[in-house]
């Protein structure tokens, strides 16, 4: 199997068990989810200045870092809007993983780490 597929197949898992949680198990508000499941997408604005500050800033949206640094603490303290916040990224980011988008490298937006877009 290629490593494109199974990164593929992760993005689902991931985009799957994030949409259940939030969802089925704390039961959050569908408006919030479907407003901001393309928020982090704003980050590729970035490329309009150039293609180095574009992949950055692109990248840093598009990585389980922040958003799970933020959940855990959310988790720990019953934050609902901060849990809605982190799992509404989380399958965002298994969402794009999903269909092929990748971290970006700093030559070209198609530039990929899963596959030349």
């Amino acid at each position: 199997m290629k490593t494109t597929t199974i990164l593929r197949i992760e993005g689902f898992v991931v985009l799957v068990l994030s949409v259940y949680v939030y969802f089925f198990i704390l039961e959050l508000n569908w408006i919030a989810f479907v407003i901001l499941l393309l928020v982090p997408d704003l980050s590729a604005l970035g490329y309009l200045k150039n293609n180095k500050i574009g992949s950055v800033w692109y990248n840093l949206f598009h990585t389980y870092s922040i958003p799970v640094f933020i959940i855990i603490p959310s988790v720990v303290v019953y934050s609902p809007i901060f849990l809605m916040i982190s799992l509404i990224w989380i399958a965002h980011i298994g969402m794009d993983r999903m269909f092929g988008y990748g971290l970006k490298y700093p030559t070209m937006f198609q530039d990929t780490h899963l596959k030349r877009i």
